[in-house]
């Protein structure tokens, strides 16, 4: 079973939820409508809104309403994008301008607030207070990682403790979430639920991994974004904090320097030194131990195509170059 089987599998769903957000992101403030259309229609894996419906149908529901959770998750991710993206001072993402470079900062920041309060509007039309209290308790979570990762910056002193506890809260927290909410939405049992919350954080922790090693080892076109990105933003990721673990004196100080220095002057004599610690190596058994989690979690559901999927989403996780 590949990406794209899952792709077909779900396609009508996740053309229901496209509707959703069409529909969803009407304003009658036209920067608003270009600001938000831009981003959502550049691309993107929209694998938070497929967790959903994934765990959706493992479960056996068979109503509405997760489409609309599966429009509110995208909506709160693309929101953390315009954010991110004025505060790291970005100008490329899926191989396009980022919305801040193209319409300005604060158009940015003010279109992100829209979404979330839009999703927040969309959460109560689904009238199901444990679904409003999971991304209620979510996009706080991202918020506070978010602020954690702020500090982390320019920080060579980072451990991977706190590393991973950004990455926790900031990305997975929102896959963790949604994958809940399908099981809540198939009344699934506290076990079950739990299970999905489990699978969900490590697949999420497992692609964050991934994309901080594709910063040192894909390419512009393949990532949608300038190679080198993470260093220039003084961001101490996993390939960073374990080169300076393990490497010399001299090695270690390359990549301090350039932490703390931010910039991408020093990116090759900093990927010289990734490689010769076997850093990338590192960071993507990192990653497999992470999907193993997230397998085993899921592996007592019933047998079903939609778990099957869940498994092959977690395969992808740590095969992909983009």
């Amino acid at each position: 079973m590949s990406i794209e089987y899952i792709r077909s599998y779900i396609a009508r769903d996740m053309e229901i939820v496209d509707d959703v957000i069409r529909e969803k992101l009407h304003s009658h403030v036209a920067l608003i409508r270009q600001v938000s259309e831009y981003i959502i229609n550049s691309g993107g894996k929209r694998l938070r809104p497929a967790l959903v419906i994934l765990s959706a149908g493992a479960f056996g529901y068979s109503g509405k309403f997760h489409h609309n959770l599966a429009a509110i998750v995208e909506f709160i991710h693309t929101a953390t994008l315009l954010h991110d993206d004025v505060v790291d001072e970005s100008e490329l993402r899926r191989n396009r301008e980022t919305a801040n470079a193209l319409f300005g900062n604060a158009a940015s920041v003010l279109v992100g607030d829209f979404l979330y309060s839009r999703a927040f509007q969309m959460m109560v039309e689904v009238d199901n207070m444990r679904v409003m209290q999971v991304l209620a308790d979510a996009t706080n979570t991202i918020a506070e990682g978010e602020v954690l990762q702020l500090l982390n910056c320019r920080d060579p002193q980072v451990t991977e403790e706190n590393y991973l506890q950004v990455i926790r809260f900031k990305t997975a927290k929102l896959f963790e979430a949604a994958s809940r909410l399908g099981a809540i939405l198939g009344n699934a049992s506290p076990e079950e639920e739990n299970a999905m919350s489990v699978y969900g954080m490590h697949l999420g922790t497992a692609f964050q991994l991934i994309d901080d090693m594709l910063d040192y080892t894909g390419n512009n076109h393949d990532i949608g974004k300038n190679l080198g990105d993470d260093l220039a933003e003084g961001k101490p990721t996993l390939p960073l904090i374990y080169a300076m673990r393990v490497g010399n004196p001299d090695q270690a100080g390359i990549i301090r320097k350039a932490i703390e220095d931010g910039g991408k002057d020093g990116f090759q004599p900093v990927l010289n030194v990734i490689r010769e610690t076997s850093a990338l190596d590192y960071a993507r058994q990192c990653a497999q131990a992470e999907v193993a989690t997230a397998t085993a979690a899921i592996a007592a559901l019933p047998e079903s195509k939609n778990k099957e999927c869940l498994l092959q989403l977690a395969h992808f996780a740590v095969t992909r170059n983009y």
